[in-house]
């Protein structure tokens, strides 16, 4: 059984702090915050659960490397968190480490959760910015939408947007096309 961590109170906490917490343990660093993130639920993991399907694909084809949260995504310091899907190309697969990936991935998708939505589309869509997360899917099953972002110059632009029914393409990864409409 795992032991109980005692993790004290502080204003900002950093990267050293978030990894003295248990394995599993439910939390993201956040701004320098220890944010709990909820167990989704069953209709955001079927809805990762197929992107995934579609994600592995490209893995097989040796384009690079797919994982899925809960992992460790590493910033900076005061930034820590665990996208639900990531990919990294196979010319940066150096950025993988034994406990974490440290740097932006080339691909990150968040599936929102009304516990979760203000960070994904605030706080983290900027560190994702800052760093230069190439690519930025992220996926309202209530809208039953996916936005898709690209970073351009250090900013991410929005350059799709599709509801209900429509594809959704990456320049990033040519072989990735997808009718949403599937993922519902």
């Amino acid at each position: 059984m795992a032991r109980a961590v005692e993790i004290p109170k502080k204003e900002v906490y950093t990267y050293d702090d978030y990894a003295k917490l248990p394995e599993g343990a439910p939390y993201q660093l956040i701004g320098g915050k220890l944010v709990m993130t909820p167990a989704p639920s069953t209709h955001h993991q079927d809805v990762a659960k197929k992107l995934l399907v579609r994600l592995f694909s490209l893995e097989e084809k040796g384009l690079g490397k797919v994982f899925h949260a809960p992992i460790d995504v590493y910033f900076e310091e005061t930034e820590t968190y665990q996208p639900d899907i990531i990919f990294i190309s196979r010319e940066r697969l150096d950025i993988i480490e034994e406990e974490r990936i440290r740097g932006a991935p080339d691909l990150v998708i968040e599936i929102l959760l009304p516990s979760t939505a203000y960070y994904d589309l605030r706080k983290k869509f900027k560190v994702y910015e800052r760093h230069g997360v190439r690519e930025y899917w992220v996926v309202d099953p209530e809208a039953r939408s996916i936005t898709r972002y690209e970073n351009g110059g250090g900013s991410l632009i929005q350059v799709e947007e599709v509801e209900e029914r429509g594809r959704v393409g990456s320049e990033l990864l040519p072989g990735l096309e997808l009718d949403i409409e599937s993922l519902w």
